[in-house]
Formats: structure tokens, sequence, C-alpha cells
């Protein structure tokens, strides 16, 4: 694999980062709302450069582009702390409908998202073991239950549902307008991120397929690298940010940059972002093109590294010092960010203690052979 982006990637970078910043030009930069303007102008312009359907295939309207392509984008939408719903709606529904299988329905859904005209979003909590129930009446499905820390679920208008579906898992479309859905915001650290706990009773719903566990595991594994890719992106910039501060604040006469204890800070800064974009790199490349094992362990070790990676957002503030404890200061956004990254989808001691697993079952062989 190449850890390099491809001179179009660095082109299609260019044009997100460009255009995000004439947003930030025209509407200054204000802490994040409790909501998103999705028909605002950030979603239209991310709908016209074409990224909404990054990854759709281009018989539904889409770009027909890879993870690595749609890393370059949460790069970018991460340096912007961008709060809209560009990774569930791009990444995690056109990814898990790719997974189980293009229906007419799932065809339909595709289309709409690519031009932007539909925003959808995925529940992931609790999935291999969903507390959703789906009943049969007929041709009529419904669904009854709860999916708990879904993101994007106030702005979403359609809403793909793990559900027990009998003796097995399936994945079904919900209208977020549809009778006896209830969205309820999520208290959450990270106000760059809208999450909800939505409630259906008695909901209409659509069967999108089946979901066994290896499907599952795949669009799992999807998500995580998506969102490690995002974080990523904002760790990098709250890099730059600090690093200017450090050349331009004085004490003493000095720039605090020229302190070596303030040096060692921002060279270990550099470190971890630089050993996160790697990871995510390969996360990204084995999305598409590696075996399930190698794209699962990518996964996980991005994960693994998320609690080091928010040490960037941490150490930062200390650099700023007062200033970056201000809410006029955006350094704790990309701090809040950083951290909820950490804990997305459970806490890296639960992707390290899997690692070691996995390094135990490989290892184990090699040391039978040896006591032999």
């Amino acid at each position: 694999m190449n850890l390099e982006y491809t001179r179009e990637q660095f082109a299609l970078g260019d044009s997100v980062r460009r255009f995000l910043a004439t947003v930030a030009e025209s509407d200054p930069w204000l802490p994040p709302k409790d909501s998103v303007d999705t028909s605002g102008v950030v979603w239209r312009g991310l709908a016209e450069l074409g990224v909404t359907g990054l990854i759709i295939p281009e018989e539904f309207g889409g770009g027909a582009g890879t993870m690595v392509d749609a890393g370059v984008v949460l790069g970018e939408l991460g340096r912007a702390l961008d709060c809209g719903p560009w990774l569930s709606s791009a990444i995690a529904a056109p990814r898990a409908l790719a997974r189980i299988g293009v229906s007419d329905e799932a065809a339909e859904l595709l289309s709409g998202i690519a031009d932007g005209s539909v925003i959808a979003t995925l529940g992931l909590h609790r999935a291999h073991a969903p507390v959703v129930v789906a009943t049969r009446n007929g041709n009529t499905v419904t669904l009854s239950g709860t999916t708990a820390d879904m993101p994007d679920a106030s702005v979403a208008g359609v809403l793909l549902v793990p559900a027990r579906d009998g003796d097995r898992n399936a994945l079904f479309a919900v209208e977020t307008a549809a009778p006896g859905v209830a969205v309820v915001a999520a208290p959450s650290a990270d106000r760059t991120r809208g999450r909800s706990h939505v409630t259906y009773a008695g909901t209409p719903a659509r069967w999108l397929g089946e979901l066994p566990e290896r499907v599952l595991d795949a669009v799992i594994d999807d998500v995580l690298i998506a969102a490690a890719a995002d974080a990523a992106g904002a760790a990098e910039r709250i890099l730059e940010l600090t690093v200017a501060h450090a050349k331009a604040r004085k004490q003493f006469g000095r720039p605090i940059g020229a302190f070596q204890a303030v040096q060692h800070l921002c060279v270990d800064m550099l470190e971890t972002v630089e050993l996160a974009r790697g990871g995510v790199m390969h996360g990204l490349w084995a999305a598409d093109a590696a075996t399930d094992e190698q794209r699962h362990l990518s996964a996980l070790r991005v994960n693994a590294f998320s609690g080091r990676l928010a040490t960037v957002g941490d150490t930062a503030i200390q650099i700023f010092g007062g200033i970056g404890y201000t809410w006029e200061h955006e350094a704790h956004f990309y701090l809040e960010r950083l951290l909820h990254w950490s804990t997305f989808l459970g806490g890296p001691d639960r992707y390290l203690r899997e690692i070691g697993a996995h390094v135990v079952r490989v290892a184990r062989p090699s040391a039978d052979v040896v006591g032999a």
C-alpha cells in the first residue's frame, strides 16, 4: 500500500479546504449549535462538490470513490470541526448498504444520498444484540424498541436501524417523520457532534437486507476507520494552531516556543499525529483492499490508539495556557472532538485487550513448537 495521497486526492482535499475556508470567512466560526441547518450553505456546498456521493457507485449518481478518497474529505472536515452529518450520511449509510447488498429499496436511498437530497444515519449501538424488534404483519413491518447514541438522528431524514427479525438480525430503513418515532438529544462531552436516543413504537419500516455478524463487523470497522480519519484531521489542525501560538506568544521577551519544555510538548504532539496518520491511512486502504482479518486488526489499532490521540488536544490547551480554557477560544472544542473519538463505540482499553488476545493467538503456535 502507498501511505501518500495521489495528485487527485490532494486536489480533492484542497477543494474541500478552500470551500470550508470560504464558508468560515462569510460566517465566522462560532461554538457549535445544538442542531445543524442541513439546508444551509455547508451541506449544499458539499453536495455541489459531489462529495456527498463520493463513495457511492456511479450507477446511483455517485463518484465511485474509495475509502482513501473519503479519508481525505474526513480529514478536512475534522480540521474545520464540521458539525454536519457527512460521516453518517456519506460514509456509514452507503457502506452498510453496500455490505448487505444493494436492493431496489437501497438503490433509491443511495441516489438520494448521492445528490444530497437525503440525509441518512446508521445506529450501531448494541447492533450485535439489538433491542429493537421487527414485527411482521403480512407485507407490513413495524419496529419497537430504542436505538441509543445514534449520531445525527436529529437532522437525518432516514434512519438505518439494525433490528431483530425473527431468528436473525436485519437492517431496516425508517423515516424520521414516521409515526411512533421519538428522537431525544443525548448528552455528550462533544458539542461538535449531535447524538440522540431514538425510540420506535410500532413504527413502519422497510426491510433492506439481512445483517449477519460478519457483515456487521465489517460495517463497524468501516465506521471506526472513518471516524479515526476525522479525528486525525482535528488533531493535525490543533497542532498547527498550537505551534503558531508558541511562535507568537512571548514571555520574558522570548517566544514560548524557544523554551525547551514547550518544544518537547510540541514534538510529542507531532509524533502522535504522524503515528495516527499512518494508522488511519492503512485502515482506509484496508477497508477496501485487505482481507477481513487485516481490516479488522487495522480498525482495532486506530481505536486502541484513540486515547493517545486525545492527549494532543490536552497538550494544546496546556501550551495555550489560560486562553485555551476560555469559551471564546476554539482549542477546547478540538479537545472535545478528540475525547469523543476516544470513547467512540467503546474506549481504547476494549480494543487494546482484543489486540492483545490476537497477539497471543498468533504467538501460541510458535511457543508450542519451541516447548516441544
